[in-house]
């Protein structure tokens, strides 16, 4: 049996890594950059009027007060957008717009409320002084300045800066497509009723939900019986189309030894069991000319989850450039008493929960009893990790749980 450690490795060892490609920056955010960009204009590109009033020189409004204003005549408008020049003479004021490029000679804006809002001449009551609601030309952004590095994941700063360089587009490394093939007689899509001895396809639609998660584009869904000649006809189809393959179907015995088949003279699915529980019975294997890494994951929707989450997940982060793929772990204090397998890493669904005074986690269980109910799995935002030498966990004993996201 081989340990949860190795056959993470075995699987992260396998990543495939979609060629980058070019996409909108609308599209980017959240993607891996490709390439270095960096901004060979300023922004803005002008001094503009940061608020709407009057553009003046701060030096013309010295002593201004409501007992003796300075009264200054309007000599223009200039509208946001305007590619006009206009050249202000000392003593004048012009009416500015928020976004106006501001007049030659112009040191700042006046608000209108500083004035009695005359059209052709105003009296001004406060004195502003210079650079004030001004800004400047390279006040945000100057050239030189990087907008994203070359491998930097693609946040919200870096599309403004991407847009600041004049960039509609940027290289990135896409998303990984994972494609999920449901195999079994007994199965039904879900829009249809099932009927005697049948089953709603669950797994195709939580992997697919899972993946999107992870932040992985779902390919490709299908369902098909379980015949070698189908099996293999869908592999084919979706290959081409994945980064990472999921298959949920039969793994152990004569119904998984069929099921691998379809894999022959394309791949290998290595079914060594792993010492976890659940979901000891697993395959794993380089499918394809791509050598697309493919799980073979059993057809229980809770278990074929949890599966993804330990195993298949970390790789989606991978693909996306993550240094670090696997999810954060806290550490909390038990609820309740829980009873795991000696000699295999126990995974446990729980609810994590904040100590009001001390401000320690606490972790609730939930599920211990049925492993594949997944009513627990919708409740559940923490993953307790039991070890392997471990069989029995106690109340207030301190755990490791790998905090899940958070839904609400």
């Amino acid at each position: 049996m081989r340990s949860v450690d190795e056959q993470l490795e075995r699987v992260l060892a396998a990543a495939v890594g979609p060629a980058p490609v070019r996409v909108a920056i609308a599209d980017a955010h959240g993607l891996r950059s490709a390439e270095s960009v960096s901004v060979s204009r300023p922004l803005p590109g002008f001094d503009q009027a940061a608020i709407d009033g009057y553009a003046v020189r701060s030096v013309d409004l010295v002593g201004a007060s409501e007992a003796a204003p300075v009264s200054l005549p309007v000599v223009g408008e200039i509208p946001a957008g305007s590619r006009q020049p206009l050249r202000l003479q000392p003593g004048q004021a012009v009416r500015v717009v928020a976004g106006a490029p501001l007049p030659t000679l112009a040191d700042a804006v006046l608000p209108s409320d500083h004035t009695d809002s005359g059209s052709a001449r105003i009296a001004v009551h406060r004195a502003v002084p210079s650079a004030v609601f001004v800004r400047r030309i390279g006040e945000d952004v100057q050239p030189g300045d990087v907008a994203v590095n070359r491998d930097e994941i693609i946040g919200t700063a870096q599309v403004a800066m991407l847009a600041a360089a004049g960039r509609g587009q940027v290289l990135v490394h896409p998303r990984p497509r994972v494609s999920v093939l449901a195999v079994g007689d007994e199965l039904v899509d879900v829009s249809r009723g099932a009927g005697a001895g049948q089953v709603p396809d669950v797994c195709t639609h939580a992997i697919a939900a899972a993946a999107r998660e992870a932040g992985a584009a779902v390919s490709r869904l299908r369902l098909v019986r379980a015949d070698v000649r189908e099996v293999r006809s869908a592999l084919e189809d979706m290959l081409p189309f994945s980064e990472i393959l999921v298959v949920c179907g039969a793994v152990a015995g004569r119904p998984g030894a069929e099921l691998r088949s379809a894999f022959d003279g394309i791949g290998e699915i290595d079914d060594t069991r792993v010492a976890m529980h659940p979901g000891s019975s697993q395959g794993f294997g380089v499918v394809g000319r791509d050598a697309v890494p493919t799980f073979l994951f059993p057809s229980h929707p809770a278990t074929a989850l949890l599966l993804f989450e330990v195993l298949a997940r970390p790789l989606v982060r991978l693909g996306l450039g993550l240094e670090d793929p696997h999810r954060r772990v806290l550490q909390a204090r038990l609820t309740s008493p829980v009873v795991s397998r000696k000699g295999r890493r126990g995974y446990v669904r729980g609810r994590l929960l904040r100590e009001q005074g001390s401000g320690d986690y606490l972790l609730q269980p939930l599920g211990t009893s049925g492993t594949h109910l997944l009513t627990s799995l919708a409740e559940a935002n923490g993953l307790l990790i039991v070890p392997d030498d471990v069989e029995d966990l106690t109340v207030d004993e301190q755990v490791s749980v790998a905090f899940l996201s958070n839904r609400r």
